[in-house]
């Protein structure tokens, strides 16, 4: 923020926490107002600032003309109906629990993703890096052949986020490169997909909801995957080792 303000930038931050030294420091200031989360892991941080960015690009389809009022109403109705969709996904977390018990002891784990996917394949492992000590990789699955495919066995669990939307052909391609390769398959698709079951061995299924809202809904299962997988190993969830809320040290 500093190296952007001395270059003469202006600084738009969001934020959760209104006494934030980042607050001072930026020109506007988008808060979550998420509540305090004392958790080093980010869970609800996190689904507060997707849902921040989603309104502000809204906003700023809308000043230059390319949202017209009726798509933002459309666009504001979904947005308020994710609460409703994400609890009923945090109403049965059976089918994560299973997948957890499954691969607990694993040591690496790949997550793959297209589009609004590749994004949420980052968060699910840094999520499981951080609070279970697994070591663990997000990538564009476009990028599987560039150097992550030599990495998969049948030791090696990989995380395909396949939602339905225009990449899904593709990444049905990817899965079955991993499948060819015996590494285990665990996919994140919607619930009404009768195509992937055929290309998977475990399935953590979700909602089906417009492609822009993917990051929302596939976050919960893989926040709950290493939530489940620490538990197991016996790790503190809320304080892993070695880190901490804040960074003071650069």
């Amino acid at each position: 923020v500093q190296e952007a303000k001395e270059r003469g930038l202006k600084v738009i931050s969001i934020v959760n926490m209104p006494a934030s030294s980042i607050v001072r420091a930026s020109d506007g200031v988008i808060y979550t107002n998420a509540g305090p989360e004392i958790s080093v892991a980010s869970t609800k941080a996190f689904i507060g600032q997707l849902g921040a960015l989603y309104l502000l690009s809204l906003h700023l389809g809308r000043v230059h003309g390319q949202v017209d009022a009726a798509r933002m109403k459309r666009r504001l109705e979904k947005f308020a109906g994710l609460p409703a969709v994400m609890r009923r996904i945090l109403s049965d977390t059976s089918a994560v629990e299973g997948v957890a018990a499954r691969f607990w002891a694993c040591q690496h784990a790949l997550f793959i993703g297209r589009n609004f996917g590749t994004p949420s394949a980052l968060e699910g492992a840094l999520k499981l890096k951080e609070i279970s000590y697994i070591h663990a990789e997000g990538y564009s699955a476009g990028e599987l052949k560039h150097g992550p495919i030599a990495l998969i066995d049948e030791l090696m669990p990989v995380i395909a986020i396949a939602t339905q939307g225009h990449t899904y052909e593709k990444m049905l391609s990817n899965m079955q490169e991993v499948r060819a390769r015996r590494g285990k398959l665990i996919a994140i698709a919607a619930e009404d997909d009768e195509l992937i079951a055929d290309n998977a061995d475990y399935v953590l299924r979700v909602p089906e909801l417009t492609e822009s809202f993917t990051p929302f809904i596939v976050a919960l299962p893989l926040q709950l995957l290493a939530y489940h997988i620490a538990l197991l190993r016996g790790h503190d969830v809320d304080q892993p080792r070695n880190l901490a809320k804040s960074v003071t040290v650069e």
